[in-house]
């Protein structure tokens, strides 16, 4: 899984590598992802799909997104991806109500043949890979790729309304490592602490496995997309030891997250 990136109206791009194949449950996605199957592959779950992404394919997950995901390596290759995440505010430049209504929630697939969306690439890692360039033409860039989804019969819509789940999580995203609790939430979400429990009722999820979930979440995309030590990663992700963060992304997982940068055959 890819992270959200801080900042909510910037196009952020990540390297997404994986040692070992594994699988990754409700993961939660606020934001619209893009993801570019470099090597390996990528198969994705959700209530309604079960589809697979192969080397050369490329995944479109709508913000919201709740799905499980399994990353498989191949032979002797790591698995790798590059993810793209797009704010609500670039969805809105190039997708309309009317064309959205069209399409639907799910996961969409464009493979490698015919559609070749990895020559997207290019564009993505020299626009962002340049920050000297001027906003408007940074903008303008950034939004082509989302212009040759829609031409490619991709439907996304802009400005869905958050889940309380979302808006939990994106709170507790800007300190990861904050002793949070619910009482706390509440007072920043403007509301007491037992509407807080019962707003997020519909969710399934109570204040406690949330606040679990995003910091497990994080973690995991970290792994993936940089080099940064384990022990680091558990403080940043607001774990007290290493091993307290292992072992509670081994319950979650059911991988360790040395596995995650180093393979089991090794």
């Amino acid at each position: 899984m890819a992270a959200t990136p801080s900042e909510p109206d910037r196009v952020a791009i990540y390297q997404i590598t994986q040692a070992t194949t594994a699988t990754f449950t409700d993961l939660y996605l606020r934001q619209t992802f893009l993801f570019f199957v470099e090597s390996g592959s990528k198969r994705v779950v959700t209530p309604t799909q079960d589809v697979v992404g192969n080397e050369g394919d490329l995944l479109v997950f709508p913000a919201g997104s709740v799905v499980t995901m399994e990353n498989r390596p191949v032979l002797d290759r790591t698995y790798r991806a590059l993810g793209v995440a797009f704010p609500d505010t670039a969805i809105a430049r190039v997708f309309d109500r009317q064309s959205a209504a069209r399409g639907d929630d799910r996961v969409q697939v464009l493979k490698a043949d015919p559609f070749r969306p990895l020559d997207l690439l290019p564009i993505l890692r020299e626009t962002l890979g340049h920050p000297s360039l001027p906003s408007g033409i940074r903008e303008h860039r950034l939004l082509e790729p989302l212009i040759w989804l829609r031409e490619n019969g991709v439907r996304l819509a802009p400005g869905q309304e958050e889940t309380p789940m979302g808006k939990v999580r994106r709170l507790i995203e800007q300190d990861l490592s904050h002793p949070w609790r619910a009482a706390e939430a509440a007072r920043h979400l403007a509301m007491s602490e037992a509407t807080l429990r019962r707003w997020l009722g519909s969710s399934g999820q109570g204040f406690s496995k949330i606040l679990m979930n995003t910091r497990l979440e994080h973690g995991l995309s970290l792994l993936q997309t940089t080099d940064r030590p384990i022990s680091t990663i558990a403080l940043e992700c607001g774990f007290k030891t290493p091993s307290h963060f292992s072992d509670a992304f081994r319950r979650r997982f059911a991988i360790s997250p040395k596995q995650i940068r180093v393979s089991t055959t090794e």
